[in-house]
């Protein structure tokens, strides 16, 4: 039984419960929560519903408990009811109904943890965006693996997600970026306000190669070719970094068309005639402070050019325009002020601002040898996707930028996640997939088959650490839902430690097999179904965080 059925039980029980008694049945809620308790003395599950509803039904909390855990053990999926403290009811699963959770992770097999919370979602989530100025740095990196992550469990809830990518291909940055390329090109320093690092340089070498006349062309002309050919190469390479990385995005946006083909311009004109813009000292005001930003801000400015907010605006009206209901922006750390600009934004072209989230990413340190890594071989001041890469991997990196909330800064440790230790976390959950994985290969040269999962007798898994592991398997919907909810990525990941950290514990205590092993011991047998469900959990689990999930190590 699954923590959902057994919720879904204890529910029914309360309606009967509750009607055999006269009792208001509306007081129940939809679903029932049910939690594995801190301490497995007592029992394998735990509810507070009779604490929750006894009030509003007219009766008391202990007494409600008492009744629900009467009715609750003549069900023959619930072997002990028990009534705790004030009307805490702690529950103990019969066997063969606690095997249910493996028969439904082997059943549903890749389908398993997958729900429909958001069945009929268009999602459009827009991550990294970095800049076409140099490479994907370290904040962009941890997008690159949380965002991509986010996709993916947001996909295993139902929704339909678009990842996009915001190509900043207009403004100053840019003509930074080809003045830059330009002095590389000339052999000269960068510019003040320019950027630095050896990747300017190459850059550089391979506009001159693709366009050998380039600076003997007029100046406009120079730095129109500069800025096609380098901004473009740019480009190609952070989105071969990021397929290397495992994410693949399926729109490029470029911002340059939104002025281009006149959408800022109409955008500005409806939001003339939206009460959520007002004109003042000459120019044009987003109502922005109505949605917590500290200063209303200026879309139009006093000489009748757009500001910067307003492609922004263009750009969601663009997005909702698309046909996407739910509009994700991840941001870094210093758009904080974003999330009111863009729910403000949503009101003015006549939208609920709710269509837009926008998540804060915070800062990701790099750790050697106890002293923070600062240099990068070519950006010279920042360490990059690749840097990371280079030094630990896709698998750990990814691993490591997913395992944290994305709103608190995190230290990597790079000596510790190159390690092939049980204290490296992206190994200890791999390495548990690869013992599965080989314990199958083992069972079948000791000419032990598995069989149909139908015919295993799972009631023999009565082992303590067996149960753990079953219920830890049971999580894996629930986990995967709150991840999709919440926005949490990182919950997938703690949870895969969690499952391994079981296993191992299991393995130790329970022995699986031996040579000599009876071919039709039951048990044996029973315990081969329970390795290979947890198997395909961590499988799943390693898949919704786009990391591998080996047979071997």
């Amino acid at each position: 039984m699954t923590p959902a059925a057994l919720a879904e039980l204890v529910r029914n029980t309360a309606v009967d419960v509750l009607s055999a008694r006269g009792l208001d049945t509306s007081v129940l809620p939809e679903a029932v929560t049910v939690e594995r308790p801190r301490n497995p003395e007592h029992g394998d599950y735990a509810t507070n519903i009779a604490m929750q509803v006894a009030k509003k039904a007219g009766v008391a909390p202990r007494d409600l408990a008492t009744w629900l855990a009467e009715a609750l053990t003549s069900q023959d999926a619930i072997d002990v009811a028990d009534v705790a403290g004030p009307g805490f009811l702690n529950l103990r699963l019969a066997p063969d109904a606690q095997a249910q959770i493996v028969r439904e992770a082997l059943g549903s097999g890749a389908e398993y943890g997958k729900g429909d919370l958001y069945n009929g979602l268009k999602v459009n989530l827009e991550f990294v965006s970095a800049n076409p100025t140099g490479p994907i740095h370290l904040g962009g990196t941890r997008w690159a693996a949380a965002g991509d992550a986010l996709g993916r469990v947001l996909s295993a809830q139902g929704a339909e997600v678009t990842r996009e990518y915001y190509f900043n291909d207009a403004g100053a940055q840019i003509d930074r970026f080809v003045r830059s390329l330009i002095a590389g090109a000339k052999g000269e320093p960068a510019p003040e306000d320019g950027y630095g690092g050896g990747y300017i340089a190459e850059i550089a070498d391979q506009v001159l190669k693709a366009e050998p006349g380039v600076l003997e062309q007029p100046e406009d002309e120079r730095h129109e070719t500069f800025r096609r050919v380098g901004v473009g190469l740019m480009f190609e390479e952070i989105k071969q970094s990021l397929n290397d990385f495992g994410t693949v995005f399926d729109v490029y946006f470029h911002e340059d068309s939104l002025h281009s083909s006149g959408q800022v311009e109409t955008c500005v004109e409806q939001l003339k005639a939206s009460d959520h813009l007002y004109y003042t000292d000459g120019a044009w005001w987003l109502r922005s402070t109505e949605y917590g930003d500290d200063k209303d801000r200026v879309v139009i400015k006093s000489d009748g050019a757009p500001a910067y907010i307003a492609g922004d605006i263009a750009y969601l009206r663009d997005k909702r325009s698309r046909g996407f209901d739910l509009c994700i922006y991840m941001l870094g750390a210093d758009h904080h002020g974003y999330i009111a600009r863009l729910k403000a934004a949503a009101a003015a072209l006549g939208d609920d601002p709710s269509v837009v989230e926008v998540l804060i990413g915070q800062m990701v340190n790099l750790m050697r040898d106890g002293k923070p890594v600062r240099m990068s071989k070519r950006n010279g001041t920042v360490v990059t996707l690749e840097d990371l890469v280079e030094a630990v991997g896709v698998d750990a990196a990814r691993y490591s930028l997913i395992r944290s909330s994305v709103d608190s800064a995190v230290d990597i440790d790079l000596d510790l996640i190159s390690k092939r230790t049980n204290e490296n976390p992206v190994f200890y959950v791999q390495y548990a997939h690869a013992r599965l994985s080989s314990l199958q290969r083992n069972a079948t040269s000791l000419g032990i088959e598995r069989g149909s999962v139908e015919n295993a007798d799972l009631s023999l898994l009565t082992h303590e650490r067996e149960g753990d592991l079953i219920r830890t398997l049971g999580e894996f919907p629930r986990v995967v839902r709150s991840a999709a909810q919440l926005r949490e990525p990182h919950r997938v990941a703690r949870y895969l430690e969690d499952v391994a950290s079981a296993y191992h514990k299991f393995y130790d205590a329970c022995r699986v097999l031996q040579p000599g092993d009876d071919q039709s011991n039951p048990l044996t047998i029973a315990r081969l179904q329970l390795c290979e469900a947890t198997r395909q959990v961590l499988a799943n689990g390693l898949g919704l965080l786009g990391v591998s999930a080996p047979e071997q190590m």
